[in-house]
């Protein structure tokens, strides 16, 4: 989804968050999974010597930024060709995640470190392409079960940034006629999303978290 006025709160807190991940765990020659228009192509230049982009020939996004044609089940390199890898909220829309996470792991190096986002709580998108929610405890599971180490899992939000996100978009439904012209919804949908960060820094019941960030080394 393109970042606009009604999520730039989530954007902001998952653009920061990665950044500090990545300024961590990321190096060398990177792997983005699912790259669609390569968003993350600034936050990641300072800590890689290459960016790879591999997305799929049927994107809905502009292709000038990808820079292989594959899928992420079937990506076309050798073995251990990368030193990082990223794949940001790409997990819910594969049939197959685990076959996924199987093919990052090939093709990631031993030692290497991958960074993905993947939703918690949030609605239906990209559709028809949108299959799975992930909780923390099933996380672990699928990456473990594929041999990667868990270094870190974190939410990105409590409940107040989760619900006042979503309930931003629902009222973007009525964004038309005058209440487009006036940009009534646009200072609305920014009253709540600033309402919702406050109230998620004095009160954060991360249960409700819309999505994690997860840090796993292959060993």
């Amino acid at each position: 989804m393109p970042k606009t006025l009604k999520n730039i709160l989530v954007y902001s807190l998952h653009d920061t968050q990665l950044n500090i991940f990545a300024e961590r765990y990321i190096s060398g020659k990177l792997i983005d999974i699912g790259c669609g228009t390569k968003p993350y192509k600034n936050i990641l230049a300072p800590f890689v010597s290459e960016h790879i982009g591999v997305d799929h020939l049927e994107t809905f996004h502009d292709k000038q930024n990808i820079d292989l044609f594959g899928t992420a089940y079937d990506i076309p390199v050798e073995d251990e060709s990368f030193d990082s890898a990223i794949s940001t909220a790409v997990l819910e829309h594969l049939e197959e995640p685990e076959k996924a996470i199987q093919e990052c792991y090939r093709i990631l190096k031993s030692g290497g470190y991958a960074i993905y986002s993947i939703p918690f709580i949030w609605h239906l998108h990209e559709e028809p392409r949108d299959f799975y929610r992930y909780s923390k405890y099933g996380i672990e599971y699928l990456f473990e079960k594929v041999g990667f180490k868990i270094i870190e899992i974190k939410p990105l939000s409590g409940f107040w940034v989760t619900f006042g996100q979503l309930f931003v978009y629902y009222i973007y439904r009525f964004n038309r006629g005058p209440l487009r012209w006036l940009h009534i919804i646009d200072f609305v949908g920014l009253l709540i999303q600033g309402l919702a960060y406050g109230l998620d820094k004095i009160d954060r019941a991360e249960q409700w978290t819309w999505m994690y960030m997860v840090v796993v080394q292959k060993p």
